[in-house]
């Protein structure tokens, strides 16, 4: 069974500036989004869902549906603030966004029946890591997942601070933890990560962290929903709340629920948390292309 791509591209980018999903770094107006579905398509996978939220649902389609028709399947879902909330009205009304990683992929429940990759929108993960992935899921069972990881070092912007997950595996790789970090940057030629009341972590920058690139078997979207209704009980009024995939992930592993093989790809990661990174993002596509690693023209097939 061909995987799915599951695009998580519902961010508003209040950092970026704008709509840094489909934001041109190709030389002919490719955004990475491209680039990942091109990748997908190149290592196997049969179907594309987008989760975006309503509001630039026409902006997205208008983008891709042309350019992926009778090429490889493509689906749409919203994410939004009330979905899948039992009591909308518990909402704090100074909340503004949905509820993070975890919740966006819950949202694509109802068109997802296969093995299925999530990524971000605006992150860059290379060719390989996609064939790793599909190679691992075609043999997986229900409760064997597996993610990418990279090193902490390479994964930073000169222009502020993101958000890791800090991974630990065991001897095996198999993952036994990841925490979400917030913010981290680069200070004083340190890595820092700001943690609560002010205090900071430093990170030697040779930790494997999560970059949100997942694959996952459908018996995902059970757990996800499961954890998501204690949660949001708990948090509804709380307007800074957030339901990561590592949470989940974590509790899984802890309870031996699942087991998630970390997969080492040697592709270089690149992002654009900041309209500054774009400068890189369109410099690396560029010597990509000078590789022979895409074509001059995308072209998406």
């Amino acid at each position: 069974m061909k995987p799915t791509l599951l695009i998580l591209a519902a961010g508003m980018g209040s950092r970026y500036g704008g709509l840094k999903q489909v934001d041109p770094v190709g030389p002919n107006g490719e955004a990475i989004i491209d680039y990942s579905i091109f990748d997908a398509m190149r290592a196997g996978f049969g179907k594309v869902v987008f989760v975006i939220r309503e509001s630039f649902s026409d902006a997205f389609k208008d983008n891709f549906e042309s350019k992926l028709a009778g090429k490889i399947k493509t689906e749409y879902v919203y994410q939004e603030l009330e979905t899948f909330v039992p009591d909308p009205e518990s909402i704090s009304p100074e909340r503004q966004k949905p509820w993070g990683t975890g919740h966006a992929v819950l949202v694509a429940k109802d068109v997802v029946r296969e093995p299925f990759v999530v990524i971000n929108a605006d992150d860059f993960y290379g060719p390989e890591s996609y064939g790793l992935m599909q190679k691992y899921l075609a043999g997986a069972a229900a409760t064997e997942y597996c993610m990418v990881g990279y090193r902490l070092e390479k994964t930073l912007s000169e222009h502020g601070y993101v958000s890791r997950g800090v991974c630990q595996t065991d001897s095996m790789g198999f993952l036994e933890t990841v925490v979400e970090r917030t913010h981290i940057e680069k200070k004083g030629g340190k890595i820092l990560a700001e943690l609560e009341a002010n205090e900071l972590m430093e990170f030697t920058g040779r930790e494997v962290v999560s970059m949100n690139i997942w694959g996952f078997m459908p018996s995902f979207f059970d757990h996800l929903e499961n954890y998501f209704t204690s949660f949001i009980k708990e948090n509804a009024s709380n307007p800074r709340g957030e339901f990561y995939i590592p949470s989940v992930v974590n509790e899984l592993i802890r309870k031996g629920d699942v087991k998630l093989k970390v997969l080492e790809s040697k592709d270089q990661w690149f992002g654009v948390t900041y309209k500054e990174d774009k400068e890189l993002a369109v410099s690396s596509i560029q010597e990509l292309i000078k590789q022979g690693v895409y074509p001059k023209d995308l072209s998406l097939g």
